[in-house]
């Protein structure tokens, strides 16, 4: 069958895409109809009903949008999915068993992604714009859009049983963007799912916040306990927490897929800071507002606030054996936010338990 001059004009202008979000620094990039991904809502609408999304009320809040592309914009016709590696250098895993030091989730070691992503994305919505006609709308993670399925959708990777996207070029490190555009242009096949009979994730969770393969209960993630979830954390994943004070790496770290990815593709903006690398749960402990904010500009930890950051740390510390941080948990025991206060009287009693006095 003969391409039409449009088809073969906007096979063209998709191979120069491509180009120019590889110059951008984007290490994926493929393309989806708007309707490529017709079962996403009813899984959303399942999960949302079993109340696994937990205290994300803004999930259930915009269902409809984020159900389907033309949920959220009627006139879209493709969607431009991108992706941007931050590989980190070293292993995840290894700040484990450094009890003193919390353990920061590798994608906000570094710049805050939000704002790195949204300025290639937006560069590249000028180039497009420059290229050809049609209406286009960019995205990061803070809209109502289903990154990842739509992802899997345009060939950039498959969402494996963790939930998250596999990449077989960029492993699970991969920041997701979207532009979604009036424009027909030419689709990239699905990317087959390649997990096959691997567990390795879900063997790996703390807290087996997996109820099943491909579905996360997000009130058990460890990710969703110490940065979406404003209150006491409960008593039963405190321990599992161990020395995590801002998410969990675990089911990413392991996935057999990461050996094939190279630190060196990483967007340099996400090199972990050295104060971010494996802060001492002490100077985390001391913070005030204002020296939270001091610490945490420019990083993504920035919105969750002091007070969810030293709970965090004082569950951490409770966790450590660490008696030379008795004297800073007894100081916060009297702290002004009850989620603080709690989690340092808690923190006492697991070190007394321990024999740390």
């Amino acid at each position: 069958m003969t391409l039409s001059s449009q088809q073969q004009a906007n096979s063209a202008l998709t191979l120069d895409l491509k180009a120019e979000a590889r110059a951008l620094g984007f290490t994926a990039c493929g393309i989806a109809p708007a309707d490529a991904t017709p079962e996403s809502a009813a899984r959303l609408r399942a999960w949302l009903a079993e109340g696994m999304h937990g205290e994300m009320l803004w999930m259930e809040e915009r269902a409809g949008q984020r159900g389907s592309p033309r949920g959220l914009w009627p006139e879209v016709n493709s969607v431009i999915m991108l992706g941007m590696s931050y590989a980190p250098a070293v292993d995840p895993l290894k700040m484990a068993a450094v009890r003193d030091r919390g353990r920061i989730s590798v994608y906000a070691q570094g710049q805050d992604y939000h704002d790195i992503v949204k300025k290639a994305l937006k560069a590249l919505a000028r180039w497009l714009v420059a290229r050809a006609e049609g209406d286009l709308k960019v995205f990061v993670d803070t809209a109502p859009v289903m990154e990842k399925p739509l992802a899997a959708a345009a060939g950039i990777g498959w969402q494996g049983k963790h939930s998250n996207l596999v990449s077989r070029t960029d492993g699970s490190w991969l920041f997701l963007g979207a532009i979604m555009t009036t424009l027909d242009l030419p689709p990239d096949l699905p990317h087959a799912d390649r997990c096959g009979s691997c567990n390795a994730c879900q063997q790996a969770c703390p807290t087996d916040a997996f109820p099943e393969p491909y579905r996360v209960d997000a009130r058990r993630c460890i990710s969703y306990l110490t940065i979406e979830h404003k209150g006491p954390i409960p008593i039963e994943f405190r321990e599992a927490i161990g020395n995590r004070i801002y998410g969990c790496d675990d089911c990413l770290a392991v996935c057999p897929w990461n050996r094939f990815a190279e630190a060196a593709a990483a967007n340099k903006a996400f090199a972990a800071r050295s104060e971010l690398a494996a802060p001492a749960l002490a100077d985390l402990l001391d913070l005030d507002d204002a020296g939270f904010r001091a610490v945490f500009a420019g990083s993504p930890i920035k919105r969750i606030g002091r007070d969810r950051m030293v709970r965090n740390a004082a569950i951490a510390a409770g966790n450590s054996g660490d008696a030379g941080l008795v004297g800073r948990l007894s100081a916060l025991a009297g702290d002004s936010s009850p989620v603080v206060a709690e989690a340092a009287q808690w923190a006492l009693a697991q070190l007394r338990r321990s024999g740390a006095n």
